[in-house]
């Protein structure tokens, strides 16, 4: 999707003063009403704090303040060094027995991409030889993935295989960042969810970074366990989903 733009003199003029109407939330309202009237559409870039300050006649913290409540109510998103856009339309993704990232980013007709980030053997610790069902110390692969749809970030997630195994797991993930096609490559062609476990907090900055959101947006955590058709652990994975461009619904 491309990243209209809009100039600050498309934007509504002077505020009322002295009204008892703080000068932030009339500023948040009128981009609001440009938003929900479809004026400002969804990934468009809006005017810098400068812009806005000059158009109406405030301070760049005034101005501040009222990105910060769009931001807040999801209409907006602020990434740092890049500006401030209108809030895309917010991805469902279905938790159930069979989930798969690029067949759930697909069927809204997004384009689904997969990004290593990441990709190594460790030993493994507490959770993960938990998990797994091995000893601590245990070889295991881990790899880390930028999820993306549409070319925008939408989850980071780091997954655990068990390196004994699944030997050739580093080189297929390395050829192909397809989980899926590395476990059919490696004698899996299929795996159900056995358990989640949903959260939520606050980013770090390397994650906020990622995922190009500000670090005072909550993102969305999720560890699941797949299991393979006789219910032996295949992968443990831990992710965290961009709250403002993804919901995760639970499916029965």
């Amino acid at each position: 999707m491309g990243e209209a733009s809009v100039t600050a003199g498309d934007l509504p003029g002077p505020l009322s003063r002295g009204q008892g109407i703080a000068l932030w939330r009339q500023i948040a309202g009128s981009l609001e009403a440009e938003i929900t009237a479809g004026r400002l559409t969804a990934g468009a870039r809006l005017p810098t704090e400068a812009d806005l300050s000059a158009r109406f006649a405030v301070n760049r913290h005034t101005v501040r303040r009222a990105m910060e409540e769009l931001e807040t109510r999801g209409l907006v998103r602020i990434e740092q060094g890049r500006g401030s856009f209108v809030a895309e339309d917010v991805l469902d993704y279905p938790l159930g027995p069979r989930t798969r990232f690029s067949e759930v980013i697909r069927r809204q007709n997004r384009e689904p991409q997969g990004r290593i980030l990441r990709l190594e053997e460790v030993d493994a610790e507490g959770q993960v030889a938990e998990a797994l069902k091995l000893r601590r110390g245990r070889p295991v692969v881990l790899a880390e993935r930028l999820g993306l749809a549409d070319g925008r970030p939408v989850v980071i997630g780091a997954h655990w295989f068990s390196a004994a195994r699944f030997p050739d797991m580093l080189r297929l993930l390395a050829e192909n960042p397809s989980i899926t096609r590395a476990l059919v490559a490696s004698g899996v062609p299929d795996y159900r969810r056995h358990s989640t476990r949903i959260t939520a907090r606050m980013p770090s900055a390397e994650e906020a970074a990622l995922l190009e959101q500000s670090r005072s947006r909550p993102v969305l955590v999720t560890e699941a366990l797949n299991v393979d058709p006789a219910g032996q652990p295949v992968e443990l994975s831990i992710a965290c989903y961009a709250a403002g461009r993804m919901q995760i619904l639970v499916e029965s």
